[in-house]
């Protein structure tokens, strides 16, 4: 298969249920749903247990892209289980995969994207490492740090504040148009346009 001709798997991490949906943790689905809607895709259960639509992104003709997106429905912390399910089964390699998720390390409203490195911690990211190895893309969505001592895992399953929903619509559409230019246009060119 030529490369022009092999999808790219976007995964979105997050964790399932309304109860999560407006969490930090899970702006990898934000970004993952919004990609669906260009795409004019719905999202549909897959026997590897997440959530997966498949499309088109990019310019029709040349630089459109197949893509295969999908949402974990594992918990975060398994999500390398589903993931790499799914790249086994559309036989897509690592080095076509592009992974949306939450960063401490950055602050809200600024972006990161990268191929390869460490989980910082990211137990999503941990999971996927185990799974599949390092040398996948990151599009990393800053969250920044918890306030005071509060518990990383209590900030990161706390919605949004009332502040950061103001901007999160913004950021969101930001971080997939990131995606869509990894894919059509690659890394370097993307970090020049998204690394603020």
């Amino acid at each position: 298969m030529t490369d022009e001709a092999q999808p790219w798997l976007i995964a979105g991490l997050g964790n399932p249920g309304p109860q999560y949906a407006a969490n930090r943790h899970n702006a990898g689905f934000m970004v993952a749903d919004l990609l669906a809607a260009r795409m004019g895709s719905r999202f549909k259960a897959h026997k590897s247990r997440a959530l997966v639509c498949e499309g088109r992104l990019g310019t029709p003709g040349t630089g459109s892209h197949r893509i295969v997106l999908a949402k974990p429905m594992s918990f975060m912390n398994v999500s390398g289980g589903p993931v790499g399910a799914l790249s086994s089964y559309h036989k897509i390699p690592v080095s076509r995969l592009i992974v949306i998720h939450d960063e401490l390390d950055i602050d809200f409203g600024t972006l990161r994207l990268k191929l390869g490195g460490g989980d910082n911690g990211h137990n999503g990211l941990k999971s996927l490492t185990s799974t599949l190895g390092r040398d996948y893309y990151r599009v990393r969505f800053g969250v920044g740090r918890p306030p005071g001592r509060m518990d990383v895992a209590d900030y990161v399953l706390k919605d949004f504040s009332s502040a950061e929903r103001k901007e999160l619509d913004f950021l969101v559409d930001r971080a997939a148009d990131a995606v869509e230019t990894l894919i059509t246009q690659g890394l370097e060119r993307a970090q020049n346009a998204y690394h603020s």
